[in-house]
């Protein structure tokens, strides 16, 4: 499965780009739509007649004589309402392929799940607000369902016997709780993305104008349209249906309530509870077991600086008095939060190779990848390179490209937890290395990033814009970046040869240049008006003393 989205969402990127990926915009295009249901129903309510007899006629009315803006309204509301329940399942799904679901991640998933609820009980109570055949066949089907259960003394359904014992009170509610749930809907939206930090609420311009137009086209050219007034004398028995919001409606008639309920509650129960199902995914073909033991602060190297507590996608980082530096904080990790990415030991300002200690200990580290264990690894990556060849070190991250496949005589790879925790100076102490003509930075794509901000904080670490910056005396050429996904092997491959006949024909430039220098200082060359045939002079003896 995750193969396949991987393959899906390359396929995206080619036609929309990354950037503009729906796929990587799912969560973001949520809350977009949730917004375009809110505008166009608040339209809709404004010419909405609040009654049984008024209901169907007033919005029967807005779409046909006031099709231009009534019409598209109500159509941009239904098809919106549709669009939001298939990106939340794809959400949903794309969560539970790429394992976003297990440690400090329960939260936003555990409390997604009665959102899905919600979603549904508020756009299947829209339907009723209508009052044609489908709001008949839909009140009917629910009040009989919620029946089964033992919460009312009367049953609902016998509200729905015929028309008289209907009343405008009754429609007065649904009204209410047709603006009540959207209401917890969206109170629910924001705990379910409290604990990430920037979370995306909103999608690129570009790609909100595209769906925006997408959905106004739709509607014009397919508008929304009821079915005819219910009639409680009569049985439904044909509906134009919807299979977004009803798609549990054909197993009611098939196998009744009570099945039902058991169905969905044990697959809201299985979804609420596998954060804590035990966990094993397949990660660059290789079984591993993802740790996630929280960051640790060593207050001797922590200066209070707070760019961790900046960096940390997940919130896990505070700053706190320090506790024995006056005048200074240091960072605090709370191990419920922290998701062990590492970003912020790439972004600790004590994180660098330079430093002329027996053991590399910076401010923050990952207990299972230190600070020290990176070194020791990029020193036996540069030990095993042929001084003879243009060698290129990739630097890469678990859950992108397999980079540890890339490994020959001219090129050494080092995968870590996240690309974000890749300290710039590490870039730059591998670059500076005479035996190394280049250093490649990879990882997840900035906008489908697995710890959510570890490429994009690594893209402008090296751009200069977050700090630490990439400070190099090798020269930035000798540092690329490329993100490449699980799928991106031969564009990656092809960008790297690339990069090494750069790498080789720049090299070859410097040792050409330096020979010529040499020559022309060992041999100057005659003045102008020399005589060619003459014989040179016996060089006059220096005096040394």
């Amino acid at each position: 499965m995750e193969g396949m989205l991987h393959r899906l969402e390359s396929g995206f990127d080619a036609i929309f780009t990354e950037r503009l990926n729906p796929f990587y915009q799912l969560g973001a295009l949520s809350f977009y739509f949730f917004w375009i249901v809110t505008v166009s129903g608040l339209y809709l309510f404004i010419f909405f007649n609040t009654s049984i007899n008024g209901a169907f006629e007033s919005i029967d009315r807005l779409t046909h004589e006031q099709w231009y803006i009534g019409g598209v309204m109500r159509s941009l509301h239904r098809y919106a309402s549709d669009a939001m329940v298939v990106v939340v399942t794809l959400h949903l799904l794309r969560e539970f392929v790429l394992g976003r679901f297990h440690g400090v991640r329960w939260f936003s998933w555990f409390s997604g799940v009665p959102l899905i609820w919600l979603m549904f009980a508020a756009g299947i109570g829209g339907y009723w607000l209508v009052w044609d055949r489908l709001a008949q066949y839909i009140a009917i089907a629910t009040t009989e369902w919620i029946d089964w259960l033992p919460i009312f003394g009367d049953a609902l359904s016998r509200n729905f016997l015929s028309d008289k014992t209907l009343s405008d009170r009754f429609f007065s509610l649904l009204v209410f709780l047709h603006i009540a749930l959207p209401l917890f809907l969206l109170l629910g939206m924001f705990i379910h993305i409290k604990r990430i930090k920037q979370a995306r609420s909103n999608p690129p311009r570009a790609l909100m104008i595209g769906v925006l137009a997408m959905l106004i086209v739709l509607s014009i050219v397919k508008p929304a349209v009821s079915m005819g007034p219910a009639d409680l004398s009569t049985t439904v028995a044909l509906v134009d249906f919807d299979w977004f919001y009803l798609n549990v409606y054909p197993l009611l008639d098939s196998i009744g309530a009570g099945p039902l309920w058991l169905l969905l509650g044990s697959v809201t129960g299985v979804l609420a509870l596998l954060p804590w199902m035990p966990r094993r995914r397949q990660t660059q073909a290789t079984a591993i077991q993802i740790t996630t033991v929280p960051a640790v602060v060593n207050p001797d190297n922590c200066n209070g600086c707070s760019w961790c507590y900046q960096d940390c996608p997940y919130e896990a980082i505070t700053m706190i008095p320090h506790s024995y530096k006056p005048n200074l904080r240091q960072a605090l990790v709370d191990p419920d939060l922290c998701t062990a990415c590492g970003i912020c030991e790439g972004s600790c300002p004590s994180a660098t190779p330079f430093r002329n200690v027996e053991e590399l200990i910076s401010g923050i580290e990952i207990p299972d990848y230190p600070l020290d264990r990176l070194r020791k690894e990029a020193e036996e990556r540069l030990a095993a390179l042929d001084p003879s060849q243009t060698n290129i070190v990739v630097f890469g991250c678990d859950h992108g490209l397999p980079v540890d496949n890339l490994t020959d005589h001219h090129l050494q790879a080092l995968s870590l937890p996240c690309i974000g925790m890749l300290p710039p100076s590490f870039a730059d102490f591998i670059a500076r290395k005479p035996e190394v003509a280049g250093v490649m930075i990879t990882g997840c794509h900035p906008q489908n990033c697995y710890y959510r901000l570890g490429s994009e904080w690594t893209e402008q670490r090296f751009d200069g814009k977050r700090m630490p910056h990439l400070r190099t005396k090798a020269g930035k050429d000798k540092v690329r970046i490329s993100w490449a996904g699980p799928r991106d092997g031969a564009r990656f491959r092809a960008e790297l040869d690339a990069y090494r006949a750069d790498r080789q024909s720049a090299v070859s430039s410097i040792a050409g240049a330096t020979s010529t220098a040499e020559d022309d200082a060992a041999d100057p060359a005659p003045p102008a008006d020399a005589d060619p045939t003459a014989i040179p002079a016996e060089p006059a003896e220096r005096d040394l003393t």
